[in-house]
């Protein structure tokens, strides 16, 4: 029998394929190759191209929508994509393995025109739930004050934000690989409350639904905005969102 080495990077890689292979929605693609060229944002860069990334994001969302959003709605919608992008790349190597990866600013690129991501890890360790946490706050501490201006909301509610996409981030997972109660509980351990800067708790619950069945839901800490270029629409996990719609949506 050959022994096969396998390298800790490429172990690493190889779990990043597992994560953007479950998760459907999750933009995002490994650097191997050059660094990437023109039309590409360092994150380590972000102050100097920031305006040219929610230009963007506002095109792509008036060529879906007919409707020109304003800054502050084109630039949450940016914010939340990419610390919902980010809380997976670190929760969901964790969430698979127990090691979280280093993933540093700029090992980190973001298309202008897309918003999707280009990431080259450099290693991991293994971590428990205030690692990760930790790990989170440091990376997306200096994105929260280069979008502070244009978002137009306090350290509260970022950090908000923040915690709202790290634990959809576990939940969603969870959802594509048949575990939700397992990711769920995962969640709720990562974030049970007074672990500043995360202003709040993963804050699970149960609703009844029709025939027996019951739904996990939460209610986000803040909104992501999704309403302001869906009208009338609002996220299932919304704090607009009353029980009984929630229910009726979840059983469609």
């Amino acid at each position: 029998m050959t022994a096969v080495l396998v390298s800790p990077d490429e172990r690493l890689a190889e779990t990043y394929r597992s994560v953007i292979s479950a998760c459907g929605t999750l933009r995002v693609a490994l650097q191997h190759g050059p660094t990437p060229g023109q039309g590409w944002l360092r994150l380590s860069e972000l102050g100097s191209g920031l305006d040219a990334l929610v230009a963007a994001e506002a095109a792509r969302i008036e060529a879906a929508h007919g409707t020109a959003p304003r800054a502050h709605v084109a630039g949450s919608r940016l914010l939340h994509h990419y610390l919902w992008s980010a809380g997976l790349l670190f929760s969901g190597p964790w969430y698979l393995t127990g090691e979280l990866p280093v993933l540093r600013p700029e090992d980190v690129w973001i298309e202008i025109a897309t918003g999707d991501l280009l990431v080259r890890p450099s290693g991991s360790a293994p971590a428990d739930e205030a690692g990760l946490r930790a790990a989170v706050a440091a990376h997306v501490e200096p994105v929260l004050t280069a979008f502070q201006p244009i978002v137009k909301r306090g350290p509260r509610a970022l950090w908000g934000m923040v915690t709202d996409d790290l634990v959809s981030g576990i939940w969603y997972l969870g959802r594509m690989l048949g575990e939700e109660a397992y990711a769920v509980r995962v969640a709720e351990a990562v974030l049970p409350g007074d672990t500043a800067p995360f202003p709040g708790a993963a804050d699970f619950r149960r609703l009844a639904g029709t025939e027996g069945r019951s739904h996990l839901t939460r209610t986000r800490l803040g909104c992501c905005l999704y309403y302001a270029v869906q009208p009338p629409d609002a996220c299932v996990t919304c704090p607009r969102t009353c029980d009984a719609d929630r229910v009726r949506r979840l059983e469609v």
